[in-house]
């Protein structure tokens, strides 16, 4: 009986660890956090700077179309991955754009720009 007992709740405090765990809402600070409304202007402003930033270093004419996926991460700034779907000539192509942005001393880089298959 004092077997069932112990038995019954150390499952009992499984179930409890396990759903509080399952419960958590908040970004993981430092991790990479999807972004929700894609079409934010802000947003849309970072797609922008980065493909920008790339024709000026590249010499291309690469024109955005959308952002199609977007993630960030909180560092000294944010990070911004996105996504995104441009115009070359008449080809559309998809980048991943990884941008450094530290709004208030109006501060941004573009770190990286490559290119990925479909729109991953």
């Amino acid at each position: 009986m004092r077997l069932l007992i112990l038995a019954t709740a150390a499952v009992l405090l499984l179930l409890q660890v396990s759903a509080v765990g399952s419960a958590r809402t908040e970004p993981l600070l430092g991790g990479w956090n999807p972004i929700k409304n894609l079409s934010d202007p802000y947003v849309r402003e970072i797609a922008e700077f980065a493909v920008k930033t790339h024709n000026d270093n590249a010499k291309t004419g690469l024109l955005l179309n959308k952002v199609v996926k977007g993630e960030t991460q909180i560092v000294s700034g944010t990070n911004y991955r996105l996504v995104v779907e441009v115009k070359d000539g008449a080809d559309t192509k998809s980048f991943e754009a990884l941008v450094w942005d530290k709004q208030w001393e109006h501060f941004r880089r573009l770190s990286s720009f490559k290119a990925v298959q479909g729109n991953a």
